[in-house]
């Protein structure tokens, strides 16, 4: 994508950024732990493939005292005994919802959230990776999920 085809967003769609904007705020003040943000902002975008948002978690995780090993290993959390059981089956949601592959399998994985999670926890992570997910998709859309950010 050159820079002649990217999408504008920040000049030709101000009104939703800032929509966008204002809903990520709350879900970053919904009470969710900021390393499961983290972990749920960096395998959505992992799993979208946008580059620009994959750093950009990982640093921000990094600042949060997120480790480099759980960083590194999120790709592979199913493979791996770092993560807690609240954080795979809020991966597992998060990677169901990203995918949508598999719309049969959410009864089984929301079971496993209701065991870590009350039910306004669970609407705040939905809510998230649905955003993480917007957010992923206008990066990508605008820059082919390199570098530049989406207010460029």
């Amino acid at each position: 994508m050159t820079n002649s085809d990217r999408i504008r967003l920040q000049r030709h769609a101000p009104d939703a950024l800032a929509g966008f904007a204002g809903v990520q705020e709350v879900l970053e003040n919904s009470g969710l732990d900021a390393k499961l943000r983290h972990l749920v902002k960096l395998r959505a975008s992992q799993m979208n493939r946008c580059a620009f948002c994959v750093r950009m978690h990982n640093a921000e995780a990094r600042e949060d005292g997120e480790t480099q090993e759980r960083l590194e290993t999120v790709v592979v959390w199913r493979d791996v005994d770092c993560f807690t059981e609240a954080e795979r089956a809020a991966l597992a949601w998060t990677e169901a919802l990203t995918a949508l592959h598999n719309p049969g399998g959410l009864e089984m994985l929301h079971g496993d959230l209701t065991r870590h999670f009350d039910d306004k926890e669970i609407a705040a992570l939905t809510s998230m990776i649905a955003m993480i997910n917007v957010w992923n998709r206008l990066q990508v859309a605008s820059h082919g999920g390199h570098r530049l950010p989406i207010m460029a």
